[in-house]
């Protein structure tokens, strides 16, 4: 088995989610769960085939960032994995709703942070074995920190 890293390659505050599925049928439903979820989003995403041609398949309502997608699958090329890029919305926006589509099996990250993908290589292929989502902790929140926080999730509307 050999090891490696493949960082993602985006924009620096694009989001995006990683996940791993298992079926063809894939591209299709996540293209449907994303727009019945958030129709003004824009997305891209692509999915790597594990079996037969082993293509990397793709959807999205924006050619940037399909292009995105597709050239990070392609790096990753690891079986039946799947990359959403996305903009005008946020990963917690769709989350629910692509966890929900039957062939999803896992979601390893959903990030605009730096990210690096693990991955092994055998003779049968290749797979994530997990990733690297932003930089290491640094300390505890203190009092300031945590109304920070707060004011921060209410300011954007994520909390009342």
């Amino acid at each position: 088995m050999d090891l490696s890293i493949v960082a993602i390659e985006k924009p620096a505050e694009m989001n995006f989610i990683l996940g791993h599925s298992h079926f063809i049928k894939t591209v299709e439903d996540l293209y449907e769960a994303i727009v019945q979820t958030n129709p003004a989003m824009k997305f891209g995403l692509a999915f790597c085939e594990a079996s037969g041609p082993c293509l990397v398949r793709h959807a999205g309502n924006d050619e940037r960032l399909v292009t995105i997608a597709c050239e990070n699958a392609m790096r990753l090329a690891a079986g039946h994995s799947f990359i959403i890029f996305l903009e005008q919305g946020f990963p917690v926006n769709i989350l629910n709703a692509i966890k929900n589509v039957p062939e999803v099996c896992s979601i390893h990250c959903a990030t605009a942070n730096p990210t690096s993908v693990i991955i092994a290589s055998t003779d049968e292929g290749r797979g994530i074995l997990g990733v690297i989502d932003g930089e290491k902790s640094k300390g505890i929140e203190g009092p300031g920190d945590i109304a920070t926080r707060k004011s921060f999730l209410r300011m954007i509307g994520y909390k009342m």
